[in-house]
């Protein structure tokens, strides 16, 4: 990420170690898209212990949360700084 924001100039890193706080969301993030996996992985396929589906979904979960982890750390890094970070319209444009 930016040190800074190139629109305003807001810092992005608060303090040393800011970023760590992201794991967190990072993690309900997944969570949620595995649970999204999980609904339509059982409505569509089906999951039970007999054909090994629960397997299957396994797999397909990891793969699609491996594919999507760039993105989500992006994602979670702008969720964790917009709950510290507010936006004020009148310092779009302003640097300092």
């Amino acid at each position: 990420m930016h040190k800074s924001c190139p629109r305003c100039g807001q810092r992005t890193e608060l303090e040393p170690g800011f970023w760590f706080g992201t794991g967190y969301v990072s993690y309900v993030l997944s969570v949620g898209i595995s649970a999204a996996n999980l609904a339509w992985f059982w409505l569509l396929i089906g999951i039970t212990w007999r054909n090994s589906s629960i397997f299957w979904y396994l797999g397909v979960n990891a793969l699609i949360l491996l594919l999507l982890q760039p993105w989500l750390m992006r994602l979670s890094r702008v969720i964790y700084l917009s709950l510290f970070v507010h936006y004020d319209p009148q310092t779009v444009g302003k640097p300092g």
